[in-house]
């Protein structure tokens, strides 16, 4: 089964941290099938989005205090 790399979001850049083709090494380095060790941010042609080696950023953090009353739908009545 091949995964589309637009499948989440459409301005992913190819990188071969996220190539079904690499194996991770270290920080900075991964094992390409096809060009050998290379640094995590390199790409090539050959390149095949695997999603579940992508990391997410992180959420949001939400600022600010809120009540329950301010996530109702509710009209308020006049």
């Amino acid at each position: 089964m091949r995964i589309n790399r637009f499948l989440f979001r459409r301005d992913i850049e190819p990188r071969c941290l996220y190539c079904a083709r690499a194996v991770p090494l270290d920080d900075s380095h991964v094992a390409c099938r096809k060009k050998g060790v290379v640094p995590r941010e390199h790409a090539c042609r050959a390149f095949r989005y695997d999603p579940l080696r992508r990391i997410p950023p992180k959420p949001a953090v939400i600022r600010g205090r809120f009540s329950d009353e301010d996530f109702t739908l509710e009209e308020p009545e006049e």
